[in-house]
């Protein structure tokens, strides 16, 4: 029997926390601030801000959105950037991406500063998560997959772990992750040989390759616990994951889709905003 690791359960807990540490910030006259920094009108972006925002309500931690529109131009977007990285009541700094065609994304991502990099995108937070320095803060899809490990107390030290995919946003942050827990990790991407073999041996297995139903019963096996970062809409219209629907039953323990890593990380967000007041607030 397939053990379901649902988001909801894991976001809940981490919620309690936050409004915990919310209540010592406020005491001290510390109110955690999120500004999202929007170019155009991306369907899934917009999806996202309304899912922050409605969940930054529900903890107390403010929202302000800066939206420009996709002929703004890099200028206004650095200016936007550089005011929102140097006002001390805005705590983190979400800038959404892939930006639109013409822009210096990497530019961008230069101006925030560390401290206020909620959403670890920028090279020293990325550094952090290599060297396992703790600097800045991890990518937040990656985190919410360590939150869900931990939440459902999955043993990863000498583990044997396998990523599929190996982007800056989850795979190789995720695959660093797990090496601080002293797993064994096999990072796999689509040139991989033998890759349902390699992926039907691993303990854990994290997929995060983008392709629709991409893992199916040759990279599965009854011991696993599988994390399935994937979100995709199929000939339906019903959301479905990297992992096809038939997983739950052949292995041990599955984040659905919807409804596991996704329903986490923004929760993780808004931890890491909360984490920054809190770096704050030991300065003053």
């Amino acid at each position: 029997m397939t053990i379901l690791l649902r988001g909801a359960e894991v976001a809940s807990a981490l919620g309690e926390s936050i409004l915990q540490r919310i209540g010592r910030l406020k005491a001290a006259g510390i109110f955690p601030r999120l500004a999202v920094v929007r170019t155009g009108e991306r369907p899934d972006d917009l999806s996202y801000e309304r899912g922050v925002k409605k969940k930054a309500e529900t903890l107390g931690i403010s929202v302000v959105c800066e939206t420009l529109s996709e002929a703004a131009g890099q200028l206004q977007l650095e200016a936007v950037l550089r005011r929102l990285g140097s006002d001390p009541s805005v705590h983190g700094i979400l800038l959404f991406r892939p930006l639109p065609e013409g822009y210096d994304e990497d530019a961008a991502r230069a101006l925030l500063p560390p401290e206020k990099d909620v959403d670890g995108i920028t090279d020293l937070s990325l550094t952090g998560v290599f060297d396992g320095s703790g600097r800045g803060f991890a990518p937040c899809t990656a985190q919410a997959c360590m939150e869900i490990l931990r939440h459902f107390s999955i043993p990863l030290s000498g583990r044997r772990a396998v990523v599929i995919g190996r982007s800056l946003v989850v795979g190789k942050p995720l695959a660093m992750l797990l090496l601080g827990q002293n797993a064994t990790v096999t990072l796999c991407h689509s040139k991989s040989s033998d890759l349902p073999a390699l992926c039907q041996e691993a303990d854990i297995l994290i997929a995060a390759t983008g392709k629709r139903a991409l893992v199916d019963e040759r990279f599965l096996s009854p011991q696993q616990t599988v994390l399935d970062v994937g979100i995709h809409v199929n000939e339906e219209g019903k959301l479905c994951g990297d992992v096809i629907p038939g997983a739950n039953g052949l292995v041990s323990a599955l984040t659905p889709v919807p409804g596991g890593v996704g329903a986490v990380t923004t929760t993780v967000l808004l931890s890491h905003v909360v984490q920054a007041a809190e770096a704050l607030s030991e300065k003053v």
